[in-house]
């Protein structure tokens, strides 16, 4: 790495890398610098090997309670029960291993669809190539939006500021240039250095790449942070903290049933594995991980639908949304502009009359000005740029005027780019020894530049700049955009600071761009899924409006008070209860600049709001990654939106934020029925060998079958209702609150009646074949085991809601529920048929006759928890 680069002139560190500036590097030498340097890539903290992952199971508060039951067994010399136990470990290790690794797998490979991208000179061909091929010596072009790929010699600058807040903590732009500074110069002044990670906030530049990955700024400073632990996700923590909640609660009940079975005079032996068993089959092995198995599924199912998760705590966050937050521009409309309507000082005119006004000497200027100020390209037969851009060149060229023909007869010197903040752009042109100015932008803001109207009598002083004003308002009603435009002739060449005053006024432009015709349908679903969908954009108010009602998202006698201009929210911090009420209410924001974005976001969130912002330019950054869930656009999204954000959108539709959002809520709801299942289950099998124990009636089920259930009809049903595709629905509730538990006090009630539900049929049937069959207490238990298994089974059909028709709903469409219950009954069969699987777990032949009661109490447990859901007393 070149010593002091910022000391040295950009002549000499070309020469020291011994490459051209307008060609770059050769093939062989980005090879060799990629074998001496390696890949642009910060160093990360390496990923997890498979025999950590697999040890990491281990290290769990539920296994250390498997172990030290499976070591008391062994201190009793039950090998078997103690094998058993072993047996469960290990799988519930190897589940959970497999889980996680496909799930790391799967966030790895999403996070590489993702990657930085950067513009490089390559044998003189500008490539677009992952940011982790550079290396030193490479030249990159960089332009507004731009995340900077690497540590940077500044080499030529249009006019280009960058955005360093993530090296130095400052928010404002600063301004570069190639100028060589002394050796003594801080790293925040460095005027004509780029910094790897920071973002170009405006103009072009070309910079020779001077350090790459862990030798770059950045790069030094994240080695002091590698070490930093990954954080559980919310919904991670949630089930981690009912896991040991349920520990504790396991391990006092199984205490109970021993101490209570020892003073009833039972074989203590039998009492204690039993109180082992219990413990083991309470305990919910699977609930930690299969979090982490719903969330990757998840963002697997989305990656296929053009959505990208960055992270999985998204995927959680993503359900709780309340408020999105959206662009109209590209998002909510088709993003193809078309010139619709013409307003100049000589006359106003629709697109489709203008081959009758082309010798007007107004239009011509226009044309002039709209072609020069434009930063368009044409490669392959198709324009690239900004939609209204393109639409103007193709407007003119429809007219027979080649933009390209007037841009090299009046080459370009400099180039003002688009600010977000004044909402102006301009370019200075020298043509035949005197010098053009051409500049375009908002109506309101040009303006007031403008000291002089073009008329056809020649330039004249601009007096009516209100009646512009008006008929600006009157075009932006109609839905279309208003660009307008201006100019100054100059003999000498213009300072910079000034190029844009007194300038000419020509007249302005309607654009139209269609609403994209599937939003309003996706408007009407948010509403009904009870989230508030909010336009925030930098276009006139009346043009927002107008699109606003054709998408319905706000009705066309909407009150004024639902349209805010940005010019109203300069004091967002300070505003009365009566002013906030306003804001909260209202669905429009017009007139934005980038600022007010990530206030309005801050507002929204201190009003208790989960926040979803959708974006694509630099400047939405900020907002994008202060929101609960950032969403950027893959199309047209600058580098620095996709960066910070926690979604992008690969198709930039914003119905797959919808999407999205199902998925979010999907996910949650089926670890919530996942949740129910297993304890309701569980709830069942401790519940019934309580009662058995406590009314001295023959135990319904012994040591190693509560172990065998353990493996067989909780884990496999269980983790398929974690997979599920959801309830299909679920878009007709509104958002979940954040705070809100796993397991709510109604959702409580019906996990322990569901329990209570298949006890009742456990122990009826007890009862029924010790009392009236008069059978011996092997086959009551052998019957008390299969109705138990069959109740469990059946369990799965309780989950869906009331109001859903059991019938058909989220768990009868999902074919891996019906695979766990047709697995788990296979297994049951084997191990009828097996003898030595039979003995170990005190099973014997039964008749038909038993097979018909077990069928009939199996049955009776979904009947009595369907009857107390009909009763409106379970979820």
């Amino acid at each position: 790495m070149l010593k002091d680069p910022h000391a040295s002139s950009a002549e000499h560190i070309l020469s020291e890398f011994k490459v051209d500036p307008d060609k770059g590097l050769k093939r062989s030498e980005v090879a060799s610098g990629l074998k001496e340097h390696g890949p642009n890539r910060l160093k990360e903290a390496k990923s997890k090997n498979i025999g950590l992952i697999f040890l990491e199971q281990f290290l769990d508060p539920i296994i250390y309670i498997l172990a030290a039951a499976m070591a008391l067994a062994y201190f009793f010399e039950e090998w078997l029960e103690g094998t058993a136990v072993l047996i469960v470990i290990l799988i519930t290790a190897l589940i959970g291993f497999f889980m996680e690794w496909q799930a790391i797998r799967s966030v790895e490979a999403l996070q590489r669809m993702v990657e930085t991208k950067a513009n490089v000179l390559r044998e003189g061909k500008l490539e677009h190539i992952k940011a982790t091929g550079l290396v030193p010596g490479d030249i990159v072009v960089l332009e507004s939006g731009d995340v900077i790929p690497a540590d940077c010699r500044m080499l030529k600058t249009e006019s280009f500021a960058v955005k360093e807040a993530i090296l130095t903590g400052e928010s404002n732009q600063v301004e570069k240039n190639p100028e060589t500074l002394p050796v003594k110069v801080s790293l925040a002044n460095r005027k004509n250095m780029l910094y790897k990670g920071t973002i170009a906030a405006r103009g072009k530049a070309k910079a020779i790449v001077i350090a790459t990955g862990g030798d770059t700024e950045i790069g030094r400073i994240s080695q002091l942070t590698s070490g930093a632990k990954k954080e559980s996700t919310p919904l991670e923590k949630k089930l981690k903290s009912l896991s040991r909640w349920l520990i504790w609660l396991t391990l006092i009940l199984a205490m109970l049933i021993v101490v209570t079975g020892y003073f009833q005079g039972k074989d203590l032996m039998i009492m204690i594995k039993t109180g082992i068993a219990l413990a083991v089959a309470a305990i919910p092995e699977g609930l930690p991980i299969v979090a982490t198995i719903a969330l990757a599924r998840g963002m697997l199912r989305l990656s296929k639908r053009n959505v990208v998760i960055k992270k999985l705590e998204a995927v959680q966050t993503l359900g709780e949304t309340g408020i999105i937050c959206t662009d109209k521009t590209g998002t909510l409309t088709e993003n193809k502009m078309s010139v619709h309507h013409l307003v100049l000082s000589t006359a106003a005119f629709a697109a489709s009359e203008a081959e009758n006004f082309k010798q007007d000497p107004g239009f011509e200027k226009l044309i002039h000005i709209g072609s020069l100020c434009n930063n368009s390209k044409l490669k392959n037969g198709e324009f690239s740029g900004d939609a209204v851009e393109i639409a103007f060149i193709e407007f003119a060229a429809g007219l027979g005027s080649d933009y390209q023909e007037l841009q090299e007869e009046y080459p370009k010197i400099l180039e003002v780019p688009f600010d977000a903040e004044t909402k102006k752009m301009a370019t200075l042109h020298h043509y035949k020894g005197q010098y053009l100015i051409a500049v375009k932008g908002a109506l309101e803001t040009l303006l007031d530049s403008c000291d002089f109207i073009l008329t056809k009598e020649g330039a004249e002083d601009f007096l009516d700049k209100k009646q512009w004003q008006q008929q600006a308002k009157l075009i932006a009603a109609e839905g279309m955009r208003v660009l307008a435009f201006a100019y100054r002739e100059s003999k000498e060449e213009p300072e910079y600071e000034r190029l844009m005053e007194h300038l000419t006024f020509v007249g302005f432009l309607g654009f139209l761009d269609p609403p994209r015709k599937d939003i309003k349908k996706a408007i009407e679903t948010y509403k009904n899924a009870g989230i508030t969908v909010v336009m925030v954009t930098g276009d006139h108010p009346d043009t927002a409006r107008k699109i606003g009602e054709e998408i319905g998202l706000i009705a066309p006698d909407a009150p004024q008070e639902i349209v805010v201009h940005g010019a109203d929210l300069e004091q967002i911090g300070s505003l009365t209860p009566e002013g906030q009420k306003t804001l909260m209410q209202a669905r429009i924001f017009a007139r934005m600049v980038p600022g007010q974005k990530l206030d309005l976001v801050e507002f929204y969130q201190k009003n208790k709001a989960i926040v979803g912002m959708l974006g694509d330019g630099v400047n939405d950054a900020p907002a994008l990654k202060k929101a609960d869930i950032g969403i950027a656009m893959g199309i047209r999204g600058t580098e620095a939106a996709k960066e910070v954000a926690d979604v992008i959108l690969m198709d930039d539709k914003f119905t797959s934020t919808e999407l999205a959002i199902r998925q979010g809520r999907n996910i949650f709801e089926n670890i919530r029925q996942f949740v129910i299942f297993l304890l309701s289950c569980n709830l069942a099998e401790i519940i019934s060998v309580a009662l058995a124990a406590l009314s001295n009636l023959p135990l319904p089920l012994l040591p190693l079958q509560i172990l065998f259930l353990n493996l067989v009809t909780d884990i496999f049903p269980a983790l398929a209702l974690g997979v599920g595709k959801g309830d299909p629905n679920i878009m007709k509730d509104p958002p979940r609150d954040p705070q809100e538990p796993i397991l709510t006090k109604r959702l409580w009630l019906a996990t322990v009646l569901y329990g209570l539900s298949i006890t009742t049929a456990v122990i009826g049937v007890v009862a029924y074949t010790h009392f009236i069959m008069g059978l011996s207490a092997v086959l009551v238990n052998n019957i008390a085991f299969y109705t138990l298994i069959l109740g469990q089974l059946l369990n799965v059909f309780n989950l869906p809601r009331r109001k859903i028709s059991f019938w058909k709903n989220e768990v009868t469409t999902n074919p891996w529920v019906w695979a766990a219950s047709i697995f788990s009954l296979l297994i049951m069969v084997l191990v009828y048929h097996i003898p030595v699987m039979a003995r170990a777990l005190s099973l014997v032949p039964l008749s038909t006759s038993h097979f018909l009661v077990i069928a009939v109490f199996g049955l009776g447990s979904l009947g009595i928890s369907q009857l107390l859901k009909r009763l409106k007393l379970a979820n």
